[in-house]
């Protein structure tokens, strides 16, 4: 006899009139029906018997009802449609499911925390996030789910299968909920409004998720350390720490991960292939929404609008990148160091400080680094290449944002504020900098020495000094330097190029950091202050000079007569003295 023959006659059968209600208890969890038939069919998530075939696809089902309703995803029809919206469905059950949104119904109450639903089977799902229980597991991979549904959609990260296509552009999803969420790309479709700040949605569990940005409410918590998160994403994310668990693995390198968005971004390093051809300078691209937004920079085209302060931008993501800059809002949260985010982007490249991942390698030297834009930087090094242009002083770039950065130094354009001490800045990274100094923080680390530092940049050059490593070439003297600022500075020498002006005074800088020097001789301003005496200094330099007399500190020595002094101005002053002799 079969293992599914000995669980069928195995069925408990009535016992007295008080269990008449639901007679029928499944042996291995418990659970309880009131026909046989239904139990039949529940017993089928244990056994794992799917005696319903697709004729079309060959996908087994438990239940002849889900295999009716999986024939509708080839099919496309959706008979029952919703008189109040018009939106259409496949089944009866779930157009009525789907009127309780319209009713604002919620018959099925939590009796522990009082939560609402509009479906039992909600409430029931909902329940396991008190009780814990996990009833439904993997069989490739032992691990456990609150309900089928996850279970099924996991089991497609094993399978690779992708049973749901987008009518419009074919691409292919895992999961019913992943194709309707895409679908809205192409629609814009963001029917889902924060009441409180206007934002919109196109699911409703991503405005749930924004709303805890206002409540500040993180209601998933580690039961290892107790830190809480905003979202249960986040927070099994989050427990991979303590487990070290890397269940998503590259089918290419074999390369593992602990969730599946780094897994997707590093999975297009392998992706060579670039079908859409731009037609005015020849770049390629993978998909043709990135050619597109690529146009914009030879049309100059800006079709989005910040209605806060009229800035336009090539791109709706930047502008909506660029509003946080007035809300201060940063949705994103480092699941490692709870570092916070405006940008998606931004948050992944922090999170490579603590992975130490970099996936994108040169092939001409063989550098790695940890983004893609800093590749394709870099490899204008090799070829010289500097595509980006400004049309008022001529000077070329080859990265955007640098070139973005420079025409705020023609615009005098300072959009990050700081709400300490006011003072503003042009590029975001000096903003983060510039923020440390009244933080203190320093998280940056160097492995070999462990000194600290507030720049991630300081800490690559500051192990240099360890390595010896020069990668900066002069091709002119041969010259070579650890960081690239220094390599441009002494570049200089050789064109006598100054390319920082004084508007107050007209004199010219070959470094910006000089001009900003020199312009507090205009203001008078002293933002370096002692916090020993509270004397202020124009320059960072003067201040260190300064409190060496506070230390008694005498780091520089003259080499004829050995006498030390603590400023480097008063040990030049007293060599002149042996050389006049």
């Amino acid at each position: 006899m079969t293992n599914y023959s000995l669980i069928m006659n195995n069925l408990t059968e009535p016992k007295n009139s008080d269990t008449r209600e639901k007679p029928y208890h499944c042996d291995i969890c418990g659970k309880s029906f009131s026909q046989r038939s239904n139990l039949n069919k529940h017993r089928r998530i244990h056994t794992g018997v799917k005696p319903y075939q697709c004729d079309i696809c060959g996908k087994s089902f438990t239940q002849s009802g889900h295999l009716t309703c999986h024939k509708t995803t080839h099919t496309g029809v959706k008979p029952y449609q919703c008189d109040i919206c018009g939106r259409s469905f496949s089944t009866t059950s779930i157009l009525t499911k789907h009127k309780c949104v319209h009713r604002g119904e919620k018959p099925y109450q939590c009796d522990i925390c009082g939560k609402s639903f509009f479906q039992s089977q909600h409430l029931t799902r909902h329940k396991r996030t008190h009780t814990g229980e996990k009833p439904y597991h993997c069989d490739i991979c032992g691990k456990l789910f609150s309900c089928s549904g996850s279970l099924k959609r996991h089991k497609r990260v094993h399978t690779g299968e992708k049973p749901y296509h987008c009518d419009i552009c074919g691409k292919s999803f895992s999961g019913s909920g992943d194709v309707t969420k895409h679908k809205r790309t192409h629609t814009g479709e963001k029917s889902y409004h924060c009441d409180i700040c206007g934002e919109s949605f196109a699911r409703n569990n991503g405005l749930t998720n924004h709303k805890r940005i206002h409540t500040g409410e993180k209601p998933y918590q580690c039961d290892i350390c107790g830190k809480s998160f905003s979202r249960k994403g986040i927070l099994n994310a989050h427990k991979r720490i303590h487990t070290g668990e890397k269940p998503y693995e590259c089918d290419i390198c074999g390369k593992l991960y602990s969730s599946p968005d780094p897994l997707k971004r590093h999975k297009g390093t392998h992706i060579g292939e670039k079908p859409f051809y731009c037609n005015i300078c020849g770049k390629s691209f993978a998909q043709s929404s990135d050619l597109t937004k690529h146009k914009r920079v030879h049309t100059g085209e800006k079709p989005y609008y910040c209605n806060i302060c009229g800035k336009s931008f090539a791109s709706n993501s930047r502008l909506t990148s660029h509003k946080r800059i007035h809300t201060g809002k940063k949705p994103y949260q480092c699941d490692i160091c709870s570092k916070s985010f405006s940008k998606t982007d931004t948050l992944v490249r922090h999170q490579r400080l603590h992975t130490g991942e970099k996936p994108y390698q040169c092939d001409i030297c063989g550098k790695s680094l940890a983004q893609s834009g800093d590749l394709t930087k870099h490899k204008r090094t090799h070829t010289g290449e500097k595509p980006y242009h400004c049309d008022i002083c001529g000077k070329s770039f080859s990265g955007s944002s640098d070139f973005t950065i420079h025409k705020r130094t023609h615009t005098g354009e300072k959009p990050y504020h700081c709400n300490i001490c006011s003072k503003s800045f042009s590029d975001c990274s000096s903003f983060s900098k510039h923020k440390r100094i009244h933080t203190g923080e320093k998280p940056s680390h160097c492995n070999i020495c462990g000194k600290s530092f507030s720049v991630s940049g300081d800490v690559t050059k500051h192990k240099r000094t360890h390595t010896g490593e020069k990668p900066y070439h002069c091709n002119i003297c041969s010259k070579s330097f650890s960081d690239c600022s220094s390599f441009s500075k002494h570049k200089r020498i050789h064109t006598r190029e100054k390319p920082s002006h004084c508007n107050i005074y007209g004199k010219s800088f070959f470094r910006n950091s000089d001009l900003i020097s020199h312009k507090r001789i205009h203001t008078k301003e002293k933002p370096y202050q002692c916090d020993v005496c509270g004397k202020s200094f124009s320059h960072n330099s003067t201040l260190n000079n300064h409190k060496l007399i506070h230390t008694g500190g005498e780091p520089y020595h003259c080499k004829i007569c050995g006498k030390s002094f603590y400023a480097k101005g008063l040990l030049r002053t007293h060599v002149s003295i042996h050389t006049q002799l």
